[in-house]
């Protein structure tokens, strides 16, 4: 017991403040991963102010070297490395944030968002004003005349799954399981907040020693009812085109071999989603590729002529389901997921349960039958036809400079296990298109909240757990100028910490792709492009080499992908975090083919011929639209 030593409390209870009881509490949570116990907390990111530092600051310094604090530069970069380093971990490990009162932990707001919105488990421990309300108003704090108790802490209700503010001592012995069982949870997995009032922090309470007792857990698999199975198996049985959807359920359930071994035992071809990708190899057979808005004309072509989809570990958002015009209006949707709202989608024939488990009972209940041959072999021509256009579309030669041209370098100088992270903009389309998976689980690409930022601080925190399982590997990170210059700072951070990184900044001048959505709906360039705003009257480049040489990161400019690809080498063979710019063209080079429609909204009138003609065009996309709940 690290704490309590000369306040033993009562018998079998041992005295804490609230702070170190919660800390003592993380210590002795586990989980086994791969036969191995690991503790379940791997830390956390933390940046100390008034309202987190006396209490919580002390509770944590004496584990320091077991529970290591990473100290990030920015609180919603905090976010983003502990949403990525659980996404590594596939939601078995997670990481506090802790904040101070007031800005500190409103920086945060966002980042409990994209967790809230991708399904991934983050603590968020925040400071709050005082219970007792004797000093108030006290710094950084929000008055609410009519409603004392409202502050800013309430509004992380609507972005995390577990929300409670620790007004007592005591509630700590309900408030830390219930955090936990939330964060693994598979249906319900998310960020979970406590809101810790500075007094409070530091109050003590003579806890049960039982409490702090080392504990094992495990992710629970839930098996889906027999009575679905059976009904979605019939379904498949049925059907002449069948098509699996392969969401990043599967791999948080650890799916991916019995998922292969589905598809290749019934000759069911299947299509990934963003969150999906790297699901199956690029050269694997039935690999058709990736489907919706940001995908290939592969898998929106299969997709489109399947009769039945079965939808594995996925939320079917927009981009997976071209706003529900990928999938033809008359095919049968099984909606095999661990969550019921999830499973339930659009009319489909929901399956709920653990997508390994699920997948094994409706393999079983399929014994003898499979597909169409003919159908499998469809799919496979389209694959090739789509590979045939990535080799064009990555390949080096007299076009302006380009992502798809970058992409092409690293996929064909990384190794198999590195780690891939992109997230906003025009990356996430373009390497979900383009990227050829060496390595199951190796490309994380952050568009469920789909936020600027999360890049080089998500890579951060991915390299934090890569370090641990797979040290010889390197993160990548692929950036645009737009979303670097938002958040950069963890370049700081990861040079600071010893873990490297090799990002990528591909500097197209602006917002290039909202620029692109901008005059392909029919308006002029505004306010994207820095070229484009009528608030800068003498545009200029930023530095990216010096600035990130400004931070410690080795880093140089390349003109063209041949330097790109003898830089990236020299990064890799580097011992700490490299920055390689590069200019992109912002209206060439983009990958044109494989896109579905996809809903935004337009004008219905506009004086501009242009405007009317794309919202016409917007609505005809429409007819294909399924309706549905």
């Amino acid at each position: 017991m690290r704490w309590g030593r000369n306040m033993p409390g009562s018998g079998n209870s041992v005295r804490l403040t609230v702070a170190q009881a919660i800390v003592q509490y993380l210590m002795n949570q586990f989980i086994v991963i791969d036969g191995v116990e690991t503790r379940i907390c791997g830390g956390g990111f933390g940046i100390f102010g008034h309202g987190n530092v006396p209490c919580l600051g002390e509770a944590l310094y004496p584990v320091r070297g077991e529970l290591p604090l990473y100290r990030g530069q920015n609180e919603q970069s905090m976010g983003f490395a502990a949403a990525a380093y659980a996404k590594y971990h596939l939601r078995r490990r997670f990481m506090f944030c802790t904040a101070s009162a007031g800005p500190g932990t409103a920086n945060l707001l966002t980042a409990a968002a994209l967790a809230h919105a991708d399904r991934l488990p983050m603590l968020l421990l925040c400071g709050d004003t005082f219970v007792t309300r004797l000093p108030d108003p006290v710094l950084q704090q929000l008055e609410h005349f009519g409603n004392p108790a409202l502050g800013l802490n309430d509004a992380f209700r609507a972005v995390t799954r577990h929300w409670d503010r620790i007004t007592h001592p005591a509630q700590i012995l309900q408030s830390m399981p219930a955090a936990l069982a939330t964060m693994l949870d598979p249906a319900d997995c998310g960020p979970a907040f406590l809101g810790l009032p500075q007094d409070v922090q530091g109050w003590t309470w003579d806890y049960p020693q039982a409490f702090f007792a080392r504990r094992v857990h495990r992710i629970r698999r839930q098996a889906p009812d027999q009575a679905e199975i059976a009904e979605a198996a019939a379904l498949l049985r049925r059907a002449e085109r069948p098509v699996i959807v392969a969401g990043g359920g599967v791999q948080y359930s650890g799916a991916v071999t019995e998922l292969t071994a589905f598809a290749e035992t019934h000759g069911i071809p299947v299509v990934e989603t963003i969150a999906g990708r790297a699901n199956l190899l690029a050269t694997h057979p039935l690999n058709i590729g990736p489907v919706g808005v940001t995908g290939s004309d592969s898998a929106n072509a299969i997709a489109g002529a399947a009769d039945v989809v079965l939808a594995v570990g996925t939320r079917l958002q927009d981009f997976t389901t071209g706003s529900w015009t990928v999938f033809a209006p008359d095919a049968r949707l099984i909606g095999l997921n661990v969550g019921r709202q999830d499973a339930a989608k659009h009319l489909s024939l929901p399956v709920v349960g653990d997508a390994k488990l699920g997948i094994v009972a409706i393999g079983a209940a399929l014994a003898g039958h499979r597909a169409p041959l003919a159908w499998a072999a469809q799919a496979q021509a389209e694959r090739r036809s789509w590979d045939d256009y990535v080799d064009l579309n990555v390949a080096p030669d007299n076009r302006p400079a380009s992502y798809a041209q970058a992409i092409g370098v690293v996929n064909a100088l990384c190794h198999p296990r590195d780690r891939i992270v992109a997230a906003a903009g025009g990356l996430p389309a373009e390497v979900t298109a383009n990227w050829r998976t060496l390595g199951i689980g190796t490309v994380d690409v952050e568009f469920g909240f789909s936020c600027m930022g999360y890049e080089i601080a998500g890579g951060w925190g991915a390299r934090i757990a890569q370090s641990q399982v797979e040290p010889d590997r390197d993160t990548i990170v692929l950036v645009g100028d737009g979303s670097y210059l938002l958040m950069n700072s963890d370049i700081y951070s990861s040079v600071l910490t010893g873990k490297k990184l090799i990002v990528l900044v591909l500097d197209n001048g602006g917002f290039a792709v909202i620029n692109k959505l901008q005059n392909n709906l029919g308006l002029e360039s505004f306010n994207c492009l820095i070229a484009d705003c009528p608030t800068v009257p003498a545009p200029f480049a930023v530095d990216f080499e010096a600035h990130a040489r400004a931070m410690g990161a080795l880093s140089e400019t390349v003109a063209t992908p041949a330097d790109l690809g003898a830089a990236f080498l020299r990064a890799k063979a580097a011992d700490r975090t490299s920055v390689i710019a590069m200019k992109v063209d912002a209206y060439e080079g983009w990958t044109t083919q494989g896109h579905a429609w996809w809903e935004v909204g337009t004008p219905q009138t506009s004086d501009t011929s242009s405007v009317r003609n794309a919202h016409a065009e917007v609505e005809a996309g429409r007819t294909r639209q399924r309706q549905g709940t």
